[in-house]
């Protein structure tokens, strides 16, 4: 494969998107939930298969990850979260509980 550069969200989400992670997560509650089939997962039913930090070029808070994820069921979406102190707290406590997380 070409080596692109991955310092943008938008070029490693088009990537991802490339190698078949269509889908879009969110957290509800304790739950990742898939805008894309209304699926809800919980923790030991998620993979990361690989997580993505980005920083703001002026501004700190602008940090963000994304994370690429797959489901027991096999669907495959990203999720993104602001970074450090612009985090989620529901979405880092179920990232926290992933066991299966690879880079």
């Amino acid at each position: 494969m070409e080596k692109v550069n991955m310092d943008s969200l938008v070029i490693v989400m088009a990537e991802l998107e490339k190698q078949g992670f269509t889908s879009q997560f969110e957290i509800h509650g304790k739950s990742l939930v898939s805008l894309k089939t209304n699926s809800c997962y919980s923790a030991d039913q998620v993979q990361i298969t690989h997580f993505y930090r980005f920083e703001g070029e002026s501004n700190p808070e602008d940090s963000a990850i994304m994370y690429a994820i797959e489901t027991f069921d096999k669907e495959k979406g990203t999720l993104v979260d602001g970074y450090g102190t612009a985090a989620d707290t529901a979405t880092a406590d179920f990232i926290r509980k992933v066991n299966n997380i690879h880079k």
